[in-house]
């Protein structure tokens, strides 16, 4: 065989695997070899050794003694390590952002149908500032990280996210229904950006957006405001976030090369 053969065939392995791991993904009760090549298109025993291989690597076990396979913990130790090299990439965008617009700057993650902060950069040069704690969970429909997030999905996606939300009114001002919440998307998908305006915390606003994550996350970028601060920076920092987007995406996206 060539040398341009051989890369081809062994090119087309990587693909029929991944197409494999991506059949099994959010399916914790694992898949059988038969569903499996139902899934992916492909023979019973082409699948048999795609399997065979990715189980000696750890990156699929079994499921059941009847020969169902879900993924391994090998996978698991990957996707940490391509989280933390994410989130290493963002962080010297959020500063520099930070110091830009004198403004705190988080970055947040899904889970469900809750937003969990898993980084920050606080803006040590305001007095009054708002701050969120790095682990803390805010529920989806309440926050501006969140509503990004939730446009960025289609309708059916967002319906499932939703299901089992208590849609719990946190102040005067959040959106309690999912009708108004709805609306509110739709004017979110029109302007690129999302906001918070006191409605998880009184006498605090945000401004969020999604940034489109390569290994799959659903990640947001936010920036809490005192609201005394918020309607007369609104514009310029909305500009800045859509701006910080393009560039985290693009970074986030030379990352992977």
């Amino acid at each position: 065989m060539s040398e341009a053969g051989s890369s081809k065939q062994g090119i087309q392995v990587i693909s029929r695997a991944v197409k494999v791991l991506r059949a099994l993904e959010g399916k914790p009760d694992g898949l059988s070899l038969s569903a499996i090549a139902s899934e992916v298109d492909l023979p019973r025993s082409t699948v048999q050794r795609i399997v065979g291989a990715l189980a000696t690597e750890g990156f699929l076990i079994s499921a059941s003694p009847t020969s169902r396979v879900r993924l391994g913990p090998s996978l698991v130790s990957l996707g940490s390590a391509a989280k933390v090299d994410i989130d290493r990439v963002i962080l010297p965008y959020m500063k520099r952002l930070s110091r830009e617009i004198e403004e705190t700057v988080d970055l947040s993650v899904q889970d469900g149908n809750s937003m969990i902060f898993i980084d920050q950069v606080i803006a040590d040069s305001q007095k009054l500032r708002a701050v969120s704690g790095v682990g803390d969970a805010f529920p989806i429909h309440s926050c501006a990280n969140g509503k990004a997030i939730l446009a960025s999905k289609s309708d059916s996606e967002i319906t499932a996210i939703l299901a089992n939300a208590s849609f719990t009114k946190l102040t005067p001002y959040t959106l309690s229904e999912a009708s108004s919440l709805q609306i509110e998307i739709e004017k979110i998908r029109k302007k690129g950006i999302a906001f918070d305006r006191e409605e998880h915390c009184e006498g605090v606003c945000a401004i969020g957006i999604a940034i489109e994550d390569p290994y799959g996350r659903n990640i947001a970028i936010s920036i809490p405001i005192p609201s005394v601060r918020f309607n007369r920076n609104k514009r310029e920092i909305s500009e800045k976030l859509i701006e910080y987007k393009a560039i985290i995406e693009k970074a986030l996206g030379a990352s992977l090369q």
